[in-house]
């Protein structure tokens, strides 16, 4: 079977697309779970019944609450220092006079990562460690369905009432009898009731905040937060100040549940906070820690096979027979101290238990699921050599090879393959202590996986073999072989090798911008040499030498179907593209492009400050967003705007000029209506909005440029000879994509599209086509100034600072596929934009061969699986890192999206290149 290079690269990434997706959902662990919610109520357990004949125990129900009324204060992002420390006494002096000399308790609450409000809402009310995933989902708050502290004082009958962050209503929606999502409250004045029980009053964060001002990560400042419990039940605090006890931030939900009387949440692997309850006596606090080790000893049970073995759970059986015994002798009467030494040492062996299984529960949720990350690397693997073993033929004149499918020798070895594979499978699944995800799916899918798996390996096997077949014959073009490496070839070489391999190190990934800088910058400074090579090697020629060349043109002219690389350094490559573009009037301006282009990427670095080390650093952009300076701002919006409308419009029919001057001005009054610029005759006081009429406004022109940009490829595709009608079509669609950028680009980011369609439009005019790069070398330009570009845009490997504004432009509420989209392609424009222009300028020139799509989309591919499949492996050594969830995990998920969008990228590619197949000669 024939496979074009598009067709077969296109296959590769949706074949690269699941093993990734396999390997994300192994190397993100899952929470601990416990029966749905509904069947989460049951009878309570009851106390250990003592040893002997006739002794029953009479405590079978959930002890009475201790406090008639709890009230939460969740501050965002107060870190303990705020509280504890110096800052303390300046920022929030009652609440450090309250820690110091009122009745409370004062603690250290440590939050897991990530550091985001909506995962760590889920483990103060749930008790359960939220999995890294929810990161992605704190993009949109679902209800929470698992047991939870709200949904059972509702159960319970209790009012519950809410003011604060809309995030709690999303979570618990029908909860609260009153509340208040959006606006803030003011309290005036209360009055205190002569209360049977006493009242609690509980402050904590929901996470920190690092030094610069961000969150979402690990260090000390993200994860300690303050948590104070205030209340007339506890006693005065008398003497100095100690350093506050640490608690993990699980720990309150049992603590609220047990102060409450409510039964602990069945996925809590939280701790009871004791000296809260430190007042009650022996026999409470030992019900209520009895009651906690019992629901996690059932959490365990539920998912680990061999809990019997589990150290903690041991450790509760004896404490639970310890406990028994206690009762005996209290029920005998006994008042002695023989009793309280005993309770004392019986409370004690249930915190060691708790501490056990609440450990033994959490480092589950740090399980990888190993099976299903190296059958998810192992395919993306055999993609990745199967794609380099291709490019011999992958990139040659034809672009297409030939894929043996039945050789009698593979199809025994891919059933022998198969069977292998299968056997592993079954051996894995039923001897394997916890539940992998790979076993978990059917048998059908499963074989359809190791099927996939052994044909990939046929496939290498397959080109290896044709490999060593072809090293035996004779070179049958021996003037078009290369004769050496070129700058650019040795720059793109060592760039490529030298940023994969930089991935290992955890500085290398936070400051990743300053990798792809540099390599857009040493490229630039090479360009550079090659132009004054290309216009001032022509002087040193005499006339008797241009007759050589003329000669050598001749006969190199049946070579005209080949794609010929300008990194051979031939003498006839470079003599025709200096003879051709002296006679050009552009000879100066195309010297200074380089010159120019690095101005541009300065300017650019300057725009928006990313990554971790310099990230607290002013910028030009927070200038520009500031209050005082939304004159300049509005100018600069504007300006950009007509800049964007001069560079597109070039190519684009009468209409779609039309629909672009119109949507860059809704772009405008978009921006205007939500009050981030300003029109010259509109004064600040004017009332914002949400701008909604004004994005849909634009939503119109983006649809009717892309649909007659699609209307006219479609033409194309009719009218095979008429290759002008499918560079219009190809352009008019990326003019919509620009059109969109726009309107989800933040005002002060619009000169970042000015910068990228000007330096595209500088390189396509005054450098790829004067010096007849190959498609090869100006696809891998292409990759690195989108990679440069999505970090110009001011993003980083951090969750943090994805624009998620830009999924609601233009929505009322919340959509859920717009909003992806929106969000995705604004995070992602530059790249996009990129690959984009890439297959427009291919498309375009005529006198390329017709292969150099089908180059372009392979080389696209195989630029975006290295690093991938690289960093897959480096991950997978270094899930015990110290960073790992704050710093390899967050890039490893910006991976896994980029592979998918490169695939839909290279699919569009492929669409592109249906003519192929016509246009290749024999």
């Amino acid at each position: 079977m024939r496979l074009r290079s598009g067709v077969f690269a296109s296959s590769c990434l949706l074949v690269e697309v699941l093993g990734v997706a396999l390997f994300l959902r192994g190397f993100f662990p899952v929470p601990v779970r416990s029966l749905p919610r509904r069947e989460a109520r049951g009878d309570p357990p009851a106390e250990p019944a003592p040893p002997g004949p006739g002794m029953v125990s009479n405590w079978t129900k959930i002890p009475p609450p201790l406090f008639k009324k709890v009230v939460v204060v969740l501050i965002d992002a107060l870190r303990d220092d705020f509280v504890f420390g110096s800052k303390g006494e300046q920022f929030m002096p009652y609440t450090k006079q309250v820690i110091e000399k009122g009745t409370s308790y004062s603690f250290i609450a440590e939050a897991k990562p990530p550091t985001v409000t909506m995962p760590r809402i889920k483990a103060l009310m749930t008790g359960s460690i939220p999995g890294f995933i929810d990161v992605i989902v704190n993009l949109n708050s679902p209800a929470l369905l698992d047991d939870n502290l709200i949904w059972q004082a509702k159960t319970a009958g209790k009012r519950i009432i809410f003011y604060g962050d809309d995030t709690w209503v999303k979570l618990f929606p029908k909860h609260f009898v009153e509340y208040d999502g959006t606006t803030s409250f003011f309290v005036s004045d209360f009055t205190e009731e002569e209360a049977s029980l006493p009242n609690l009053l509980v402050v904590c964060g929901d996470h920190g905040m690092s030094e610069t001002g961000s969150h979402g990560g690990s260090s000390a400042g993200e994860v300690h937060t303050p948590l104070l419990f205030i209340s007339s039940a506890f006693e005065k605090r008398s003497g100095p100040l100690t350093q506050p006890e640490r608690v993990q931030q699980t720990d309150l939900a049992s603590t609220l549940a047990v102060g409450l009387g409510l039964p602990i949440s069945r996925n809590s692997v939280g701790n009871l906070i004791l000296p809260v309850v430190g007042g009650r006596t022996m026999r409470e606090q030992l019900r209520f820690v009895h009651l906690n080790g019992f629901q996690l000893s059932r959490l365990l049970q539920e998912n680990t096979p061999a809990y019997e073995k589990d150290p903690g759970y041991e450790h509760f059986k004896i404490a639970e027979k310890s406990h028994a015994n206690w009762i005996k002798l209290y029920l005998e009467g006994n008042n002695s101290e023989i009793l309280l030494n005993l309770g004392k040492k019986v409370l004690k062996q249930y915190l060691e238990a708790l501490k056990t299984l609440s450990s033994s529960l959490s480092r589950q949720v740090a399980q990888y699921d190993m099976y299903s990350m190296m059958v998810g690397t192992v395919i993306i693997m055999e993609v990745l050599l199967l794609l380099f073993l291709s490019i011999p033929k992958a990139l040659s004149s034809r672009a297409e090879f030939e894929v043996p499918l039945s050789l009698p020798l593979f199809s025994l070895l891919f059933y022998l393959v198969c069977l292998m594979l299968c056997a592993v499978h079954v051996i894995v699944c039923t001897s394997a202590e916890s539940l992998c995800y790979f076993c978990s799916m059917s048998w059908f899918t499963a074989v359809g996986v190791m099927m996939l798996i052994s044909a990939l390996m046929c496939g290498i096997l397959s080109a290896i073999a044709k490999i060593f077949e072809n090293s035996r014959l004779p070179v049958k073009n021996p003037v078009v072989s290369s004769s050496g490496w070129s700058e650019i070839d040795v720059l793109i070489l060592a760039g490529t090798v030298g940023h994969v391999l930089s991935l290992g190190a955890s500085s290398f990934v936070e400051e990743e911008h300053q990798t792809w800088y540099f390599l857009i910058n040493t490229l630039c400074l090479v360009l550079c040499q090659d132009l004054c090579r290309n216009n001032f090697l022509l002087k040193e020629y005499d006339p008797q030498h241009s007759t050589n060349v003329k000669q050598n043109f001749g006969e190199a002219s049946e070579y005209k179907n080949m794609d010929i690389p300008a990194a051979d350094n031939s003498k006839l490559g470079k003599t025709i593209s200096s003879a051709e573009f002296i006679r050009g009037s552009d000879k100066w301006i195309s010297l200074a492009s380089p010159w120019i282009i690095l101005i541009c990427c300065r300017l650019l670095r300057s725009l928006n400050q990313t990554g971790v080390q310099w990230a607290h650093r002013p910028d030009f952009g927070h200038w520009l967003t500031s209050s005082e300076h939304k004159s300049e701002l509005s100018f600069l919006a504007a300006v950009s705007l007509l800049m964007i409308f001069f560079l597109v419009q070039r190519r684009c029919s009468l209409v779609s000029k039309i629909a672009m001057a119109l949507g860059l001005l809704g772009v405008y009054s978009y921006r205007a209506a939500i009050g981030n610029v300003i029109f010259p005759w509109q004064h600040d006081s004017k009332d914002i909005s949400k701008g909604i009429t004004e994005a849909r406004f634009v939503y119109v022109f983006v649809l009717g440029i892309v649909f007659t940009g699609t209307k006219d490829l479609l033409k194309s595709q009719v009218i095979s000879s008429d290759s002008s009608v499918k560079s219009t079509g190809l352009w008019e669609v990326y003019s919509g994509l620009v059109l969109l950028a726009a309107l989800l680009f933040r005002p002060h980011n619009l000169p970042v599209l000015v910068f990228c369609l000007l330096i595209q439009t500088m390189m396509t005019k005054y450098i790829w086509r004067p010096l007849k790069f190959d498609a090869a070398q100006i696809t891998i330009m292409h990759y690195w100034f989108g990679q440069a570009f999505f970090y110009f845009q001011g993003n980083s490997n951090g969750i943090a600072t994805v624009d998620v504004s830009a999924g609601f432009v233009g929505l009322e509420s919340y959509v859920e596929i717009p909003a992806i989209f929106f969000t995705a392609f604004a995070t992602y424009a530059g790249p996009v934009l990129w690959a984009i222009h890439l297959l427009c300028y291919l498309s375009s020139e005529v006198s390329r061969n017709s292969a150099a799509v089908g180059h372009g989309c392979f080389c696209y591919a195989l630029m975006r699986s290295l690093p991938v499949a690289v960093y897959i492996v480096l991950v997978t050594g270094l899930r015990y890192h110290l960073f790992i969830w704050s710093v390899f995990s967050p890039k490893l998920l910006y991976e896994g999206v980029h592979v998918f969008i490169t695939a839909t990228i290279c699919l569009f590619f492929t669409a592109m290149d249906h003519n192929h197949s016509h246009k290749v000669q024999d």
